[in-house]
């Protein structure tokens, strides 16, 4: 019997000195080395699933999920909301007639009023958004279609815009600014909302726009072109005004200068573009004044709305909303019914474990036992 020697380095993938000297042409080993790492060997923790660890991890879940998801459940319905839809597409509706005549070429404004009653009163703050419906701010090019750069006050990216922005990138031959479909489609209707007291007098509510934009949006993303003095006339000489716009950027806010251009608040709420087709922004604030009143006291209200959105073009749908907020924000009772769903779910799986656990480790312990 010949005996065979045995190399580990050959083994290895190491070839010997003879097989090293074999020539030019001799082909390298593809085997992995032998280390811990290339050959899997590192040391690992496998956790061995028994009664007694998976028993009291369902339990725990459950007790845990569903006080949470109560409390997050009775924070979410203790938020007062009201939603008044004025699309008008219905023929009673009062902005019928705003909403079948007006379009973006328009030149004349169209007012329409909505009555409409509250039956509880909202305390504390009150936020006033507006709804769209059907309007798909997620789309890839719609979402791409933006100057970043120019919108941060870049003077070259104000006279030369991205061509992300096209076709919305130039007008008459002037760079817009902004520029891009965001932009272009900017929110543009009035909401102005009254009391109506006993006297049947309309008490206009007055409405705060300072503060609805995020802080880091309104003093890091965008800002305006420097170099002017603060005179943005001058600052956007030689631009345009996007297509469906009125009037330019730095001419939004007239009652308030200093919310003019880039750095206009419902601007900026308004380029922060929403993830789904059915969304709602930030339009104003209703500051409580006094302790003693509630904000918006229960009665008769009207809302005068300046219609200058258009939403027939893609069925979409306009609305006003009233809402307070909690610690946990706006009205989202999803959360909460996550929470007691996933809670409840466990702790149902956790009985029926551990009956099955009860009937068949018994059955198991009368087998072991001699007769």
């Amino acid at each position: 019997m010949m005996a065979s020697s045995y190399n580990a380095k050959e083994e290895d993938g190491h070839h010997s000195n003879a097989a090293n000297h074999g020539g030019a042409g001799a082909v390298k080993s593809k085997k992995p080395d032998n280390t811990a790492f290339k050959q899997q060997r590192l040391p690992a923790w496998q956790p061995i699933l028994t009664a007694g660890t998976v028993l009291p991890a369902f339990f725990v879940i459950g007790l845990i999920f569903i006080p949470i998801g109560i409390g997050l459940f009775v924070s979410s319905n203790n938020i007062k909301e009201f939603e008044v839809d004025y699309t008008g597409t219905d023929i009673s509706s009062p902005c019928y007639s705003c909403a079948q005549n007006f379009s973006w070429n328009s030149t004349t404004q169209c007012v329409c009023s909505v009555n409409f009653t509250l039956e509880q009163p909202f305390e504390s703050n009150v936020f006033m958004y507006y709804g769209l419906s059907n309007f798909y701010q997620n789309h890839r090019r719609y979402v791409k279609s933006r100057d970043d750069s120019q919108l941060n006050g870049d003077r070259s990216a104000l006279k030369s815009p991205s061509k992300e922005c096209e076709p919305y990138r130039t007008s008459e031959g002037l760079p817009i600014a902004p520029c891009g479909a965001i932009a272009n489609s900017l929110f543009n209707d009035t909401l102005e909302l009254y009391y109506i007291d006993s006297n049947s007098t309309r008490n206009p509510i007055p409405l705060t726009k300072k503060g609805i934009a995020w802080w880091t949006d309104k003093h890091v993303k965008f800002r305006n072109p420097d170099g002017t003095n603060n005179n943005l006339t001058l600052a956007f000489q030689g631009t345009s005004k996007p297509v469906n716009w009125r009037k330019p950027v730095y001419e939004l806010d007239p009652s308030e200068p200093e919310n003019n251009g880039f750095i206009n608040e419902d601007f900026i709420v308004w380029m922060r573009t929403a993830a789904l087709p059915t969304f709602r922004k930030l339009y104003r604030i209703i500051q409580k004044k006094s302790s003693m009143t509630p904000t918006l006291p229960s009665g008769k209200y009207v809302l005068d709305i300046t219609y200058n959105y258009p939403v027939r073009s893609f069925d979409g749908r306009k609305r006003m909303i009233l809402s307070t907020i909690s610690w946990m924000g706006g009205k989202n009772p999803f959360l909460g019914i996550a929470y007691i769903t996933v809670g409840s779910v466990c702790f149902f799986l956790g009985v029926v474990l551990l009956i099955i656990h009860h009937k068949y480790d018994t059955r198991n312990n009368s087998a072991d036992i001699p007769n």
